[in-house]
C-alpha cells in the first residue's frame, strides 16, 4: 500500500473546543498538521477543493451537521477521506454516512491509538487513491498517441484475440500484427501482453465488447 504523506493536513471539525484541542495536540506531537474548525459552514469556506490530507469529522454540530458537511464536499468536489466522530446514540448517522463514502467512524470518546490508526489508513487510502489516478492519467495520455490502427488492434488486444483472427478482421497479415503490437507495448510503457491487459482492466478502460 502507497505510504501516506507526512505533510498532509488532518481537517479537526467539531463544535467542541475540547476535542478540537486534544485532537490537534495528539497529532502535532506525531508529526501532522492540522487546522480546526467550529462549525462545517467554517470547514467548507475555509478547504481549498484539492487540498491533500484527511478529515476529523463530528456528526452532531449546531448549523450544518456532519451528513450535510459530508455531502457538500462531495458537491464540491473534495474528496479527502472522512472520520466520522460519533457520541452513543450516533450509530445510525454514521452508517448513513458510511454509506455515503466515508472512510471510517470513531466513537467518541476514542482511544488515541485508535485515532492515530486510522488516520494513518486513511491518509495511506487517499495517497494510494492519488497515485492511481496519476496511473490512469499517464495510461489514458499514452492512448492518446497510438496511431488508429494501433488503437484497434489495442481494443481487439484487450478482448483477447489472437494474432490470427485480428488479422483477419482487420484485413492484415498476422505479421503486420506484430509489428503493430511492439509498438503500441513500446508508446504505452508495457512489457507483456498480461501487463497491458491488466492495467487496462484496472483503470476500468477495457472497451465494450463487439456487437
Amino acid at each position: 500500500m502507497t505510504k501516506p504523506a507526512r505533510d498532509a493536513t488532518v481537517y479537526i471539525v467539531d463544535d467542541d473546543a475540547a476535542v478540537r484541542d486534544s485532537l490537534s495536540l495528539l497529532l502535532g506531537l506525531r508529526g501532522y498538521a492540522t487546522r480546526c474548525f467550529e462549525t462545517g459552514e467554517a470547514f467548507l469556506e475555509g478547504v481549498e477543493t484539492h487540498a491533500a490530507g484527511c478529515v476529523l469529522l463530528d456528526l452532531r454540530m449546531p448549523g450544518m451537521d456532519g451528513l450535510a458537511a459530508q455531502e457538500r464536499m462531495a458537491r464540491q468536489g473534495i474528496t479527502m477521506p472522512i472520520i466520522v466522530l460519533t457520541a452513543h446514540g450516533d450509530a445510525a448517522s454514521a452508517r448513513a454516512s458510511l454509506k455515503a463514502g466515508a472512510f471510517d467512524f470513531l466513537e467518541k470518546p476514542a482511544d488515541e491509538a485508535l485515532i492515530v490508526r486510522t488516520i494513518e489508513a486513511a491518509l495511506a487510502a487517499a495517497a494510494e487513491a492519488r497515485a492511481n489516478a496519476e496511473r490512469r492519467e499517464a495510461f489514458l495520455w499514452r492512448l492518446g498517441r497510438l496511431t488508429p490502427r494501433e488503437r484497434e488492434i489495442f481494443d481487439h488486444i484487450v478482448r483477447g484475440r489472437h494474432n490470427r483472427e485480428i488479422a483477419v478482421d482487420l484485413a492484415i497479415s498476422p505479421r503486420t500484427v506484430e509489428v503493430h503490437k511492439a509498438r503500441l507495448m513500446d508508446k504505452l510503457g508495457v512489457d507483456r501482453m498480461a501487463e497491458m491487459y491488466r492495467m487496462a482492466m484496472d483503470l476500468g478502460l477495457l472497451p465494450e465488447p463487439f456487437r
